[in-house]
């Protein structure tokens, strides 16, 4: 039997969310007849683009420009959680409770942490919704890169960094299962919707087949109704490319107010 590669690592926290993740993988492959690949060793990007991918998750700026063309889109989740809902999520920027600034032109020349350069929720976003703000291309006095959206709550809670945006899939996890992460933390202002995080698997799967998996995907979390309530998940609605061009009208917005680099 085929190996595939099927792995769900872009909501890996609380621990509750990982193993409802898994449960949920594991019936995924066990309906489609399919056997796990180790992928172990492999950084995301060689996962996202493994000839042996079935099924895993990505972040919506990669699919638009990394992976663009080189993946199949299987769908995209239909979350019910605080500040997601119908396919859509937003970025929360939180700053900690105790700081007297409140707006966020107050932050004007404060210390910004993103997770990562090419992540859509605590960069694009960001990004967009500073825009307006800037001053001769600049916002935050430094920006740095945390590698995580925990590590830069993190970041938040020491004093490290004074603004962050948060996935709010995320948030709303870590607030139900580790409410000590985002304890001491505001949130002073919230991003654009875009499109939750794509399913994704690999470029030569046929359109058929991608309906196959994404039909499975649906049909295992109705049998998991303890899974769907963890992940805060209704359903894996269907989508494509176009659904995601708005993540690339958000970057070229905020590129037009003259604030096309966040650092």
């Amino acid at each position: 039997m085929t190996q595939h590669i099927a792995e769900l690592l872009m909501y890996i926290a609380p621990e509750p969310i990982r193993l409802a993740n898994e449960r949920w993988l594991a019936l995924i492959l066990e309906r489609l007849g399919a056997t796990r690949r180790n992928a172990e060793g492999l950084t995301l990007m060689d996962l996202w683009l493994s000839p042996h991918l079935l099924l895993t998750q990505t972040c919506g700026y990669p699919l638009m420009t990394a992976l663009r063309g080189q993946v199949r889109i299987l769908g995209r989740a239909r979350y019910e959680l605080p500040d997601s809902s119908g396919g859509n999520h937003c970025s929360l920027l939180l700053s900690r409770a105790d700081d007297p600034r409140r707006t966020l032109p107050d932050f004007h020349g404060s210390r910004g942490v993103i997770n990562g350069e090419d992540s859509n929720s605590g960069m694009n976003l960001l990004r967009h919704r500073l825009a307006p703000l800037h001053q001769d291309g600049q916002f935050f006095a430094r920006v740095d890169v945390s590698g995580s959206h925990r590590e830069s709550l993190r970041w938040l809670r020491e004093d490290i960094a004074d603004l962050s945006a948060i996935d709010s899939v995320t948030y709303a996890y870590l607030a139900r299962y580790a409410e000590a992460e985002v304890a001491g933390l505001r949130v002073v202002a919230r991003s654009a919707f875009s499109p939750t995080l794509p399913y994704i698997t690999a470029a030569s799967v046929s359109d058929e087949q991608a309906e196959d998996i994404r039909r499975v995907m649906n049909l295992t979390l109705g049998e998991l109704p303890e899974v769907a309530e963890v992940l805060g998940l209704r359903e894996v609605l269907p989508a494509s490319e176009s659904d995601y061009q708005i993540i690339l009208d958000y970057q070229q917005e905020a590129d037009a107010m003259g604030f096309g680099h966040i650092r």
